[in-house]
């Protein structure tokens, strides 16, 4: 089987144009998942194999993007530590928020075997999708899972108490940290062994804190999780969202390709980081809301860039907001698989 050009960037080799997917592209834009939402809960299409694989693969078909990613949620890491989780109409929330408990690391305890449905789902994935379709497993990266255990809702994105606790009691948040690596390990080595192509870490909460802090306490959890990923022999992309300049301070030991976020032009980036780390992004996802002449328009710019850099992979700063037209979505994929990137 010949690889993909996903699969073909990520090992450094030149292709005619950059690979292109969407993070959060199975759910919120499709017109076949939001049927599937009317009958269907999020959490009992994670837990059903088959509906899991399905949606998972719905953007193959109905985007035509080079990838697909695994249909999950970063918050099945809480919830195996066994925290219990409810996801609602207005988002996941936590039934007891750690902000709650008077020694919170001491009420985590590990159940990997919790995660067994989403390994079933990956294999379901493994024998539905074409040969040449490549899978992107991800976790949560441990400060943005931790905000989401601390806070206990999604609905407050400064998550101040999450935020606090680095401050104020640094050997609880160590300690809650390293046990959302730990598992976080485990789970992410065990996707690798089902067959995933490439794994991603979502840090979306990076901006919450000041970069020193997070090279502090974070980024040594993070490099754990991806040099165990790259010791099982998979590529890891990371997505430090908010993090600024200091993307500078990103070793190739620490990812083989950077998402950048919306906030950091793609040339910027790139004079940053280091050449031996591949770029991912950085089309902010509204821009999907406007008229298709204003999209393409923006979309026009990214083709200096894309023709001198083989190592960049097309997607969004962030995931998909609600409320994008799919129309929009599928031009996008559209023109980036038709555009000439003027490779040579």
């Amino acid at each position: 089987m010949a690889d993909s050009i996903f699969v073909k960037t990520l090992k450094g080799e030149k292709t005619e144009r950059p690979p292109v997917w969407f993070m959060r592209q199975a759910g919120r834009v499709l017109p076949r998942y939001l049927k599937l939402r009317e009958s269907h809960s999020f959490s009992a299409l994670m837990q059903s194999p088959e509906l899991a694989a399905k949606v998972t693969l719905l953007p193959i078909d109905d985007l035509g993007v080079d990838a697909a990613i695994l249909f999950s949620d970063i918050l099945v890491i809480p919830e195996a530590l066994g925290m219990e989780l409810n996801f609602t109409d207005s988002g996941p929330k936590f039934v007891k928020p750690l902000k709650e408990l008077s020694d919170p690391a001491s009420a985590l305890h590990p159940d990997a075997s919790k995660l067994e449905y989403i390994y079933n789902a990956i294999d379901e994935v493994m024998k539905t999708k074409r040969d040449d379709t490549p899978l992107i497993g991800f976790c949560g990266a441990p400060f943005t899972t931790l905000c989401y255990m601390v806070q206990g809702l999604s609905s407050n994105h400064s998550f101040p108490d999450a935020v606090g606790i680095l401050y104020k009691d640094k050997k609880s948040a160590h300690k809650i940290l390293h046990q959302i690596t730990e598992l976080s390990i485990e789970y992410a080595v065990n996707q690798v062994k089902h067959g995933i192509s490439a794994f991603q870490i979502f840090e979306t909460h990076a901006g919450l804190i000041p970069c020193e802090l997070y090279f502090e306490m974070i980024m040594p959890y993070v490099r754990k999780i991806s040099a165990a990923v790259k010791q099982a022999g998979c590529p890891v992309i990371f997505l430090p969202k908010g993090l600024g300049t200091g993307i500078a301070d990103i070793k190739p030991e620490d990812t083989d390709f950077l998402s950048i976020d919306w906030q950091t032009p793609l040339e910027v980036a790139r004079k940053l980081v280091d050449p031996a780390i591949g770029l991912q992004g950085n089309l902010d996802p509204r821009l999907f809301l406007a008229d298709q002449a204003t999209i393409k328009e923006t979309l026009e710019r990214y083709v200096d860039f894309g023709s001198k850099n083989h190592n960049w992979i097309f997607n969004v700063g962030h995931g998909f907001i609600p409320g994008i037209p799919f129309e929009n979505a599928k031009m996008v994929t559209d023109w980036v698989k038709e555009t000439n990137w003027k490779r040579d």
